[in-house]
């Protein structure tokens, strides 16, 4: 197959399911993931679609499209962990939170997985397994229906679960975060169970890396008023920051020191 036919097949794929992961391209396409990586770094420099670890996205136009877990995991690491450090510095001895489903939030849960005086209740599956391993935080974790990709418990045994909680902290992640918008998703079916996690807990703070500003997905959640803290790396530029006012923390991505200050630039450098 010549490589201007293969790039409209991925090209087709891509805008069909939002996602293309490589080594299911090379399957379906009968050729050596080699050739899949060279063509989505071509189609990726024409600007045809946006390249990630493992596969490639649309060029969405702002619009927040839905990826499986194992690509989102992998996608900005150093910024993930920033906010995560700084996020842990919130929850305090002793102290109960609530983690949303998502990669910023199982971050959070790797800086605080050796604390042995807290209570953590998720309802994502891969943030349970890593909690449980390593034994030291007291987990709750809810029941429900599984996502597949996303290994997300959700559905009514998951919002009778957070009825009943009260925590210090929720900490959720989002599809897409935009000033006017609030915080949106690419499906409906988390919103309610992020509403009933935001109810469990007595402050909310909202971790999102940078690339996630200014973009928009079909399903609204909440506004970004509803949080106590909205944290980001120094990513996000400085024309779009006065609209999240002082709740906004932004974090240095490559500055991982254990020392944390205040900048009057409205970051925050870890």
């Amino acid at each position: 197959m010549l490589a201007e036919k293969r790039r409209q097949l991925i090209l087709e794929q891509i805008e069909l399911t939002g996602y293309a992961e490589a080594r299911l391209l090379a399957q379906d396409l009968g050729v050596d993931a080699s050739t899949i990586r060279r063509d989505l770094d071509a189609l990726a420099r024409a600007g045809a679609v946006q390249r990630t670890h493992g596969g490639a996205l649309p060029t969405s136009g702002g619009d927040a499209v839905d990826v499986p877990y194992e690509a989102k995991r992998l996608e900005r690491l150093v910024e993930k962990r920033a906010i995560a450090r700084y996020a842990a510095t919130l929850v305090e001895p002793g102290g109960s939170i609530v983690l949303d489903a998502g990669s910023s939030t199982y971050a959070l849960a790797e800086e605080l997985r050796d604390r042995r005086d807290l209570t953590i209740a998720t309802n994502d599956l891969n943030i349970a397994h890593l909690l449980a391993s390593s034994g030291g935080v007291r987990l709750l974790v809810t029941g429900g229906q599984l996502i597949d990709r996303v290994y997300t418990l959700v559905g009514p045994q998951a919002l009778a679960s957070l009825a009943e909680l009260r925590a210090d902290w929720t900490f959720l992640g989002a599809d897409a975060v935009d000033a006017e918008s609030g915080v949106t998703n690419v499906n409906t079916i988390e919103v309610q169970i992020k509403h009933a996690m935001l109810a469990a807990g007595h402050r909310a703070a909202l971790l999102a890396d940078s690339s996630k500003f200014a973009r928009r997905a079909l399903f609204s959640v909440v506004d970004v008023e509803r949080f106590d803290a909205v944290i980001t790396d120094d990513g996000l530029s400085t024309t779009e920051r006065a609209a999240y006012g002082d709740r906004l923390v932004c974090v240095d991505a490559h500055k991982m020191n254990t020392a944390i200050q205040l900048q009057r630039d409205g970051c925050v450098r870890p």
